[in-house]
């Protein structure tokens, strides 16, 4: 059961201008759950509505802040990289389909910490947070997305041969 109602005829309308896509498993089973259907329109509304709050924050925010929690901010913030780094290992290690998802969190964490590691270090640590960003930061992050795209190509190539394997019995 469900915790969202059925979409509304706008979210269906919405929802039915995009086909699934033509991915080996949407060939045996195509998502459509109550929560899948209402996520792409309201995704698609939050993203509308970021354009102005980010023209908005760009004009209004000032250049230099200091932030009484600094260091707590990005003490989480690598907490949070080194669980998804973690994640990433332990799907690697056990060979399993949430590397996929491990992987690209990861991917997602590592370019944003290389980004804000660059934009908010001193000006005499900035070459150092470049050269971590270059070196280490964004080709991790690359890895990560191959990871990512690896596995999910194999997930299809599975699938595929289960499909097939399937067809042959019947």
């Amino acid at each position: 059961m469900s915790l969202l109602p059925e979409p509304p005829p706008f979210v269906e309308k919405i929802d039915a201008m995009v086909t699934p896509a033509t991915e080996a498993e949407n060939a045996v089973l195509v998502d459509h759950s109550v929560l899948v259907r209402w996520a792409g329109p309201l995704f698609a509304a939050f993203s509308l509505l970021l354009v102005p709050w980010t023209i908005y924050l760009a004009a209004s925010l000032p250049q230099r802040q200091i932030s009484p929690n600094y260091d707590v901010a990005w003490v989480g913030y690598d907490a949070l990289l080194l669980v998804a780094l973690a994640a990433t290992a332990y799907s690697s290690l056990r060979r399993s389909r949430f590397l996929t998802i491990a992987a690209t969190t990861a991917a997602v964490l590592l370019v944003v910490d290389s980004w804000f590691d660059v934009l908010t270090s001193p000006r005499d640590e900035r070459m150092q947070a470049i050269a971590l960003a270059l070196l280490i930061e964004l080709p991790l992050a690359a890895l990560c997305m191959w990871l990512s795209h690896h596995t999910h190509q194999l997930a299809s190539k599975r699938l595929n041969m289960l499909l097939r394997r399937s067809r042959q019995r019947t």
